[in-house]
């Protein structure tokens, strides 16, 4: 069950791709489609999240900061 970290609420403009940066900031990028290459970066709002280990962060549907616990799967090893 995902948790909701920070309130940002950023507006989310079609054809950009949101994600939390390694710096715990909210980060857009041009997806690439088809034979057109993807964009650079750019900061869209600093918000300074700390990650923890083992979470996964996301923009949700809100454009809010929220996090999920990484399901880890296959074999164990010996």
């Amino acid at each position: 069950m995902a948790m909701k970290v920070a309130k940002v609420g950023v507006k989310k403009v079609k054809g950009y791709l949101y994600f939390v940066d390694k710096k715990g900031d909210v980060s857009r990028a041009k997806m690439a489609r088809g034979k057109k290459k993807g964009g650079k970066p750019e900061k869209v709002a600093k918000v300074g999240v700390k990650k923890k280990v083992g979470f996964l962060y996301f923009i949700d549907k809100k454009g809010d900061i929220s996090c999920a616990k990484m399901v880890r799967g296959g074999k164990k090893r010996r």
